[in-house]
Formats: C-alpha cells, structure tokens, sequence
C-alpha cells in the first residue's frame, strides 16, 4: 500500500477527478441547460455552464479569460505537486493540497475539452441562490479549509513554544 510516500495524495486527486468528471457527465446527460430539478426546500440540481473563475468571476469577458485560467490551473497544479511531493509527511497539509488539486485538474478537463465549466449543484434560500458549483469546487474549498486550518493550528503551536520549531 502507498501509505507511507507521497503518491498516496495523488490517489485522493484522482478519486476527486473522477468523481468530478462522472457527476458532471451524469448531470449534462440528464439535464439541459437551465434546466433545475428540485431535491430538497433549499438544493437543486442545475445543469449550467461557467466561463469564468469562481462566482463566475470574468465570465462575462470576451474570451481572453479560457486560456488565462487554464494557464493559472495548470501552474498551481504543478506548484501542488511540487509542495505534495516536498512535504508528504504532513497530512493535513498534503491532504488539503490533494483536494485542491482534484478540483483544479477536475475544472481545467472541463476548460480545456469543453471550453467551460459545468456546474450543478444549487442551494439557496428563499429567493436566493448560491451561485452553482460543483464536486471540483467542493473539493478546492474544503482542501482550502484544511490548509486554514492547519496553517492557524501551527501558528497556535509555534506561539505556545515562543516560536520554536513544532
């Protein structure tokens, strides 16, 4: 088993990618465009396309904006795999890191062989809606969160020890 080194991480990534990559498969085959189908008083599914970054940030520029983020995605992915493979011992760190990297490879597929993002997942309250997302960016934010958590959780160590090393 890979328990011990760095590839470990890069198996959590591709169970990210493929879960991504099936979920948005089964939600384009099922759904067109706009179209919602309700699950819950406060979630949907919607199938929508996203041209732009997050809260579809960008999404409404000319089309400079593809190959700017599949440039960034693409960069932070090989910065994600230099840090992954550095600093493997660290599980909360490298964890966090290989959730973050699913995501980013799950969404840059999608730029790249779509020219989009698909995005599905719909919650709101009352009138309104989160902007749509999908199982990449569920991943990017929790490994995020992971990363917050552990980078306060180290600070909060190192000012109990007055800064030596943890």
């Amino acid at each position: 088993m890979l328990s011990h080194n760095w590839q470990r991480w890069f198996v959590i990534s591709a169970l990210v990618i493929v879960l991504d990559q099936v979920t948005k498969y089964w939600v384009s085959q099922s759904l067109a465009p706009g179209a919602g189908v309700p699950v819950m008083p406060f979630f949907n599914l919607v199938l929508t396309y996203n041209t732009g970054a997050a809260f579809s940030f960008l999404s409404q520029a000319s089309g400079w904006q593809r190959g700017f983020f599949i440039l960034i995605a693409a960069l932070a992915s090989l910065l994600i795999i230099y840090f992954i493979r550095r600093y493997h011992q660290e599980k909360r760190f490298s964890f966090g890191l290989s959730l973050i990297l699913g995501g980013a490879v799950g969404n840059l597929w999608d730029r790249i062989v779509l020219g989009h993002v698909v995005d599905f997942l719909d919650f709101y309250i009352k009138a309104y809606h989160w902007p749509a997302f999908n199982v990449a960016d569920s991943a990017i934010t929790c490994g995020a969160a992971l990363l917050i958590w552990d980078g306060l959780r180290l600070n909060k160590a190192k000012q109990k020890t007055g800064g030596a090393k943890v």
